[in-house]
């Protein structure tokens, strides 16, 4: 609007991909000769988001031909093949660009306008945000990921989570690795790479969410996957769980105890004491059944796909494996 000829406005409302009608206070409106820009401050709600608070830049300046993307600073660029965008694209993300595209043809209609813009997204200090974020190790350099498919921040979104994991395997499999892993957490990420050798981007983050990331692999398959993480949640798995988060399945321990012959196991409060009181026996059983859950999982389309399984203990030190 300020670029062709209007003012700013205090506020601005936009239409998401559902339909809701959002409005937005404006905490930056800068012009100069050509060009335009404002800010609004993002609000993630309680959402664990490490942009929550970030000042998200739009500036608008005329363009050859066309709605043209441009990372501005704090937006990062591909680097790898695997994602929805081409290599050298600003890291911004369909749905958000089909929603801008939308928008100048709809604001140059109203000022008599040719849509050609060049929007270039700019998050002050998103270099810094990006290194709690996954975009490293896809190869989005120099910043944060314009993200969304409905314009919604849901509260510590799953499927955000599983979203970033399938991103994960289509940047591994563009690259042709042929072995990656999936972890539970951060130690049992460093056991498993140190042990392989293996590169950051075969490193998937999944977290609780093994259910997500084999279903993937299922329709996505990579010659071999390495599942690794605490006794405590391979517990889970090796008991048929799928989302391996304490509020979302249990340590079944008359099973446990069953597996080892050991009634003390019943007793226990959690795996790790289970596999105090039973020794190694007992996370040879968990490695062992995870394995097996983990390929009943990926399984149903015929792909060949080896599965091995580490399990470790709270200090990283590797307690048993199957497979491999």
């Amino acid at each position: 609007m300020r670029l062709w000829g209007g003012a700013f406005p205090d506020e601005v409302g936009i239409v998401l991909p559902k339909g809701e009608t959002p409005v937005f206070q404006l905490a930056l409106a800068e012009a100069g000769e050509g060009w335009a820009q404002v800010g609004i401050t993002k609000d993630a709600g309680d959402d664990p988001d490490v942009t929550h608070g970030a000042l998200i830049v739009a500036k608008v300046s005329a363009s050859d031909g066309g709605v043209v993307f441009k990372a501005g600073d704090g937006v990062g660029t591909v680097t790898k093949a695997g994602l929805p965008i081409g290599v050298g694209e600003p890291s911004i993300n369909p749905v958000p660009r089909q929603m801008m595209e939308a928008v100048v043809a709809e604001v140059a209609a109203q000022f008599d306008q040719s849509p050609d813009v060049t929007i270039e997204i700019s998050v002050p200090g998103g270099q810094a945000l990006a290194l709690k974020t996954w975009n490293p190790r896809l190869g989005i350099e120099g910043g944060i990921s314009i993200l969304g498919t409905t314009g919604v921040v849901r509260p510590f979104s799953c499927a955000a989570w599983i979203a970033s994991i399938h991103r994960g395997i289509d940047v591994a499999r563009a690259d042709g690795l042929t072995h990656v892993a999936g972890c539970t957490g951060a130690t049992s990420e460093r056991a498993v790479q140190e042990l392989y050798g293996l590169p950051d981007h075969a490193m998937l983050d999944m977290g609780d969410f093994a259910g997500g990331m084999l279903k993937y692999l299922r329709r996505h398959p990579v010659a071999r996957i390495t599942i690794g993480g605490g006794i405590g949640k391979m517990t889970k798995l090796a008991q048929g769980a799928v989302d391996l988060h304490s509020g979302r399945s249990q340590v079944d321990f008359d099973t446990l105890a069953q597996w080892v012959g050991n009634t003390q196991v019943r007793d226990a409060n959690t795996a790790l004491q289970a596999y105090e009181i039973a020794g190694p026996p007992l996370a040879d059983h968990v490695a062992v059944k995870a394995r097996a859950a983990a390929g009943r999982l990926l399984d149903h389309n015929g792909h060949e796909v080896e599965i091995d399984t580490v399990v470790i203990d709270r200090a990283g030190t590797v307690i048993a494996r199957a497979g491999g």
